[in-house]
């Protein structure tokens, strides 16, 4: 079986930031998977749950209501690792082309006074939510994408280096 490109990443050396995880075609049209990397995976603890959750609803309400991006917008949720969201958007540019509006989502959330969709009508698990802690990553986040916007690391995935054996296969180590 092939190794799927995502795991084919370095998560012992990446940086939060803004990735192309993979570019598509579906019939005629290309789409493209963002990494937006909150955390530092494997050194960093995963983020929270409910402050997870929260973030997913109040960028997603964001990202879909944003006049010049809208219907650019595919699908925005998070990582099962809890380290980070995927972002699917129509055409393909590159992580800086995205950046101001990966930033200005996450500005965003410290706006809010309600994460949207929590009644159990609109939400699988409206109880499971904190925005004080959304308000605090998505803060924490924007700060350092903000600090670091010159930094080429925080738009390149790292590689993971793979040894080839004599006969010319690829080893994995997972």
């Amino acid at each position: 079986m092939d190794l799927i490109p995502s795991f084919s990443v370095d998560h012992t050396a990446i940086v939060p930031g803004i990735f192309t995880s993979r570019v598509d075609k579906v019939g005629d049209a290309l789409i493209t998977t963002y990494d937006i990397r909150l955390t530092r995976p494997n050194r960093e603890p995963a983020v929270d749950v409910a402050a997870m959750h929260s973030l997913e609803h109040i960028i997603a309400t964001f990202l879909r209501n944003d006049p010049d991006w809208k219907d650019e917008i595919i699908y925005w949720g998070p990582m099962g690792c809890l380290t980070g969201f995927y972002l699917i958007l129509k055409g393909n540019r590159t992580p800086g082309e995205i950046y101001e509006l990966i930033l200005n989502a996450f500005r965003s959330v410290d706006d809010a006074q309600s994460v949207p969709g929590t009644t159990p009508e609109n939400c699988g698990n409206y109880l499971m939510h904190n925005l004080g802690m959304a308000k605090w990553y998505a803060r924490k986040f924007a700060d350092y994408l903000a600090e670091n916007s010159g930094n080429a690391d925080i738009f390149e995935y790292p590689k993971a280096e793979r040894l080839v054996t004599d006969d010319g296969q690829s080893f994995f180590d997972s």
